[in-house]
């Protein structure tokens, strides 16, 4: 009987032990997300379909057909780190909250960047003065998009200031990470929209140019993408992003008759290195 006793006894000291121990054992950082703040600054490469730019002001209203447009990257520079410079490239900023553990609202930029492709030939409908004069007439229909004629960028830049609603779930497990603490791998993908802010730089048929941050439109999107995160507090996030800009409100020349719109399609490719901090 004695025996049995103190068999129990040690079982059960044995069983508290272990309770203790699972008890003391702190949670992870990365095990939730819920009231965590994250910021993230970066670069991206973009890309345009064609599209339809309509011009009108006094005396003119012409509409060009199928343009062509490219970004303007700096490739792997100083600028992106240089407080002085690094709103210059095609850049990224966005800070966000986590309301749950899984998803989060947040609010950024996109500094883009859009550039027409000049010495193209497209076609037009309208009219304008002096047609011929800027070596931009072909033929009936057909205008060559020289210099003289015109220069259309959205180079400081095509700013997308949007808010976006993004879900965020972490790979780890099946990838048999185990320390999460350590490195963590998640999967997002996010829906968004906001107004676009751009700073156009445009020189049409000899106006004086407007250079002025403008808003001129709206934008809605899309976006997938990995977060690679390090040490709990430190990510590298990769986002492929997509979507619809609708420019209506274009400003073109120091007068305010003179207005552009275009509407089109985007796809956004961006690297980003940021922190993620309990508030």
């Amino acid at each position: 009987m004695k025996n049995i006793i103190l068999l129990l006894t040690l079982a059960l000291s044995f069983q508290g032990f272990s309770q203790s121990e699972v008890t003391s054992t702190p949670k992870k950082f990365t095990a939730h997300n819920k009231g965590k703040i994250y910021v993230f600054w970066g670069g991206n490469r973009d890309f345009f379909t064609d599209s339809d730019i309509h011009f009108r002001g006094e005396g003119y209203d012409f509409e060009l057909k199928d343009v062509k447009a490219h970004d303007k990257p700096k490739g792997w520079h100083i600028d992106y780190i240089n407080p002085g410079r690094m709103t210059i490239p095609q850049t990224n900023f966005r800070i966000g909250y986590f309301i749950t553990d899984h998803y989060n609202i947040s609010i950024g930029v996109d500094h883009m960047k859009y550039v027409m492709y000049n010495d193209r030939t497209v076609d037009y409908t309208g009219s304008y003065p002096n047609r011929g004069s800027y070596g931009e007439a072909i033929a009936d229909g057909k205008t060559l998009l020289t210099e003289d004629f015109l220069l259309f960028e959205h180079t400081d830049g095509l700013n997308y200031v949007n808010v976006e609603f993004s879900r965020v779930d972490d790979l780890s497990k099946y990838l048999g990470i185990r320390d999460t603490d350590k490195f963590q791998l998640n999967i997002l993908e996010g829906i968004g929209a906001g107004v676009l802010y751009p700073k156009t730089n445009a020189t049409l048929m000899d106006k004086e140019r407007h250079d002025d941050f403008h808003i001129s439109g709206y934008g809605v999107s899309a976006k997938a993408g990995l977060n690679f995160t390090f040490f709990k507090h430190f990510f590298i996030q990769t986002e492929l992003k997509g979507g619809y800009i609708n420019m209506g409100n274009i400003r073109t020349t120091n007068s305010s008759a003179d207005k552009a719109s275009q509407s089109f399609l985007f796809c956004e490719t961006v690297i980003a290195i940021g922190g993620i901090f309990k508030v």
